[in-house]
């Protein structure tokens, strides 16, 4: 691109007397540039060309759309990649990415603690509470620490008697039972912590006896570290963002709400097609493919507990390492 100055040196060479072609000697420019500057009136000025139309710019509208029906809350790129892509889109993720980076800024993302276990050795649950008020609608959230396989049921409530059921299926979907479940403090699993000292809980007595009968341990996270068992943490990020948010956006554009069956129909197919089926960022593996490698215990006879008609006022659980010791259960 010439400078200003350049036209400048051509106008003042021509006021001298010089040919075209000499002033074009004289400046490094081309004849027809000094003939078609001296002709204008003014110096010419840069003029950015339209920018073309790429693959993705037929959808541009549609993924404003989108984000727009998720606020506040964001559609990851892999959701809307998948999408577009059902429409016709041929282009590839990272022209997907830099546009939507265009219409919000990335945010830092919050370091996640985690440590590794063998296979069959852990399952890390949580609930995720999606909506309140008279119209509830919660997620039972089992991940394996070794495979990082997952299993989600949508529910209305958050009973004793509804997380049992949601175990029950969690154990159906892996094909087995893992060594020990780790929880936060929910009430339907642990009643008090440290009641007789120091690691000696005092657990539903319901629940406890569920998890005797299958034969796992029950372990609790730290206080107030609910992010020692950050790999079900980060997979309940997961669910609302690539799952919940995209799916209520889409019902939402239609005039509709999501209800519990409708949510556990598209989640049944979500983890089938892409949540354990997806390289993990940590593994680096399928869980798909990792599942078959966890040493689970196998499923035992249906539990015949009776959790309405026991009141529990067990005391204990005491546990050393990683194993109970001393069970003490008084029912009433």
């Amino acid at each position: 691109m010439i400078t200003d100055e350049v036209y400048v040196e051509i106008e003042l060479l021509r006021k001298h007397g010089l040919s075209l072609r000499k002033i074009a000697e004289e400046t490094g420019c081309a004849v027809n540039t000094v003939r078609r500057h001296l002709a204008s009136d003014s110096l010419p000025r840069y003029e950015r060309k339209k920018q073309r139309p790429t693959k993705l710019s037929p959808f541009e509208a549609y993924l404003q759309e989108r984000q727009a029906a998720a606020q506040p809350a964001w559609i990851p790129a892999t959701v809307l990649y998948r999408e577009i892509a059902a429409l016709g889109y041929s282009g590839g993720q990272s022209q997907l990415r830099a546009y939507l980076h265009s219409l919000k800024p990335t945010c830092a993302a919050e370091p996640v603690v985690r440590f590794e276990t063998v296979p069959g050795e852990q399952m890390q649950v949580d609930w995720v509470e999606f909506r309140k008020g008279s119209n509830p609608l919660y997620a039972f959230c089992a991940t394996l620490g070794y495979s990082r396989a997952s299993f989600v049921e949508f529910v209305t409530d958050m009973k004793v008697e509804t997380l049992i059921a949601c175990h029950n299926h969690a154990f159906d979907s892996f094909g087995g039972i893992p060594q020990r479940a780790l929880y936060d403090n929910m009430k339907t699993v642990v009643l008090e912590r440290d009641a007789s000292g120091e690691g000696e809980h005092r657990f539903h007595a319901g629940f406890l006896d569920y998890a005797r009968h299958c034969g796992f341990v029950i372990k609790l996270c730290r206080p107030y570290r609910a992010r020692t068992k950050g790999k079900v943490e980060r997979f309940n990020g997961y669910l609302r963002r690539s799952f919940y948010v995209p799916l209520v956006a889409q019902l939402k554009q239609s005039g509709l709400t999501l209800d519990v069956v409708t949510a556990n129909a598209e989640v049944r197919r979500w983890l089938k097609d892409v949540a354990n089926e997806r390289i993990h960022g940590t593994t680096q593996v399928r869980p798909s493919e990792r599942l078959g490698e966890e040493r689970l215990q196998e499923l035992p006879a249906p539990w015949r507990g009776d959790i309405r008609a026991a009141r529990p006022q067990s005391e204990a659980v005491v546990t050393a390492a990683d194993r109970p010791v001393v069970v003490i259960e008084r029912m009433v």
